[in-house]
């Protein structure tokens, strides 16, 4: 499975932006697709991730203010980000994992920085 993310950019604070992640490869092995992200000097940690069903689940952080979505048919993961803060600031990384979460996969990292 090969994830390419893309949508990254800078920002001012209350901005938007939206990140995208194309999957392609053995895509009928994923279940779980999301975005984690990992600010400098930082642990990475998990924002958002969806379900193939559409369950979804979101850091406390970023509820109520990003949305994750997913169109199955295109094999693409959404994270709107809106009221973006300067503490989004942050490598955002597509991952997905296989049925089971036995396998897991990375996209590379797109940088969203949200100036003050």
């Amino acid at each position: 499975v090969q994830l390419q993310a893309s949508g990254g950019g800078l920002v001012q604070a209350g901005g938007s932006l939206r990140l995208s992640c194309v999957a392609s490869g053995n895509i009928f092995s994923i279940n779980v697709m999301g975005w984690y992200r990992q600010a400098p000097q930082k642990q990475r940690e998990l924002v958002a991730d969806i379900t193939s069903g559409g369950n979804t689940n979101y850091a406390d952080s970023v509820k109520g203010r990003f949305t994750i979505s997913r169109d199955n048919a295109k094999n693409t993961v959404y994270l709107q980000m809106n009221s973006l803060k300067p503490e989004d600031t942050a490598v955002y990384y597509c991952n997905a994992d296989s049925w089971g979460r036995k396998y897991h996969y990375w996209g590379q990292g797109t940088q969203v920085t949200v100036s003050s």
